[in-house]
């Protein structure tokens, strides 16, 4: 206040991420990356803070993380729309608990995620927390996109198929079968098929680093004959074996599907598994165990949107706390139309 005119000048308030919120953005940033990235649900972080001195209620963290997932939405709309323009998707999803309102119960709820072909030109990852695992959710998610979609034999991705998507199959989860077979019973057979998954494993760790035609003549080269050999064999061995047994039915997944399995031989943008968005599942999977289920579908949401841009971060080798301590900053003055400066793939060449 001026000691004359005993005028008040007050400097404006910068623009807050939470509107005249008390919270800086490195606390924000803080308490979504405690969360979502290291596991410690809300009730313990009050402890963390009430040992330093600081009393926060998990209610009011509860409403900073809310508020901060629907803040943080339109980033991953738009990381959603740039992992449509690939040609080559994986697509995966796993069980989630989810609280029903009224009852007190939980029941099953499912968080889908989608990630760009593990040899695009774009690491990043979207979860979509859905209430089933209905096909219809992927069909919603995926809408009018027609690439190649590598995923398991679920019956919920059928649908798309149908409509124009081509299937890549996932060789892990062929090989997977004949495992289990060979741990149960030392299956000769099952041991004979995991020798000649691990030669077409060999090939593609040759492959890795090639572009992509020079990968598809390698495989065309030197995976497409053990594949071809492998399949001839399996039609072989189908016969002798009574339907039913185990044996019968590691084989039959493999030969059911063979043209979705074998189809990364004929395309060297392919990958030969679905591997690369499994372990984008796996923190996921890890942080149930410790924050048990969802409160509601909206929070499960708004918690699926800040895990995109926690887990795409790390993608990209960011810092999960510096990329959205940042990103928060800016999110209040950022021009709609410019919103993808701040996605995790782009945001090295932006960050100060």
């Amino acid at each position: 206040a001026c000691s004359q005119c005993e005028t008040i000048v007050q400097a404006p308030v910068p623009a807050h991420v939470i509107d005249k919120g008390i919270p800086t953005t490195g606390l924000l940033a803080q308490v979504l990356v405690a969360k979502y990235a290291d596991h410690l649900p809300l009730y313990r972080q009050e402890r963390i803070f009430g040992r330093a001195g600081v009393a926060i209620p998990r209610s009011t963290l509860a409403q900073w993380v809310g508020t901060c997932g629907v803040r943080l939405q339109p980033l991953v709309d738009a990381l959603k729309t740039e992992i449509l323009q690939r040609r080559v998707l994986h697509a995966d999803e796993t069980p989630v608990q989810m609280l029903k309102p009224g009852d007190g119960k939980t029941h099953r709820a499912y968080l889908w995620a989608y990630a760009p072909g593990a040899f695009e030109d774009m690491k990043a990852v979207v979860y979509d927390f859905c209430e089933s695992r209905a096909g219809e959710h992927a069909r919603k998610f995926l809408g009018e996109w027609r690439g190649s979609l590598t995923c398991d034999d679920f019956s919920g991705y059928k649908a798309l198929i149908a409509s124009g998507v081509t299937e890549v199959g996932c060789l892990a989860h062929a090989r997977r079968k004949f495992f289990d077979l060979h741990v149960a019973n030392k299956s000769q057979i099952a041991e004979f098929a995991l020798e000649q998954f691990a030669h077409v494993y060999d090939i593609e760790r040759e492959v890795k680093e090639l572009d992509a035609h020079q990968r598809q003549e390698l495989r065309q080269h030197k995976a497409k004959p053990v594949l071809d050999a492998l399949h001839e064999w399996m039609t072989l061995q189908r016969q002798k074996v009574p339907n039913g047994s185990a044996t019968a039915k590691a084989l039959d997944y493999s030969l059911r599907r063979w043209e979705a399995l074998t189809r990364f031989v004929d395309d060297g943008q392919l990958p030969v598994d679905n591997n690369w968005i499994e372990n984008q599942i796996r923190p996921i999977a890890l942080g149930r165990n410790n924050w048990l289920f969802a409160g509601s579908l909206r929070a499960g949401q708004r918690a699926a949107a800040v895990m995109s841009l926690i887990q795409s971060a790390r993608m990209n080798g960011h810092d999960p706390y510096a990329y959205l301590k940042d990103v928060l900053t800016r999110l209040p003055t950022q021009r709609a139309s410019q919103i993808g400066e701040l996605l995790p793939h782009r945001w090295q060449d932006i960050a100060v």
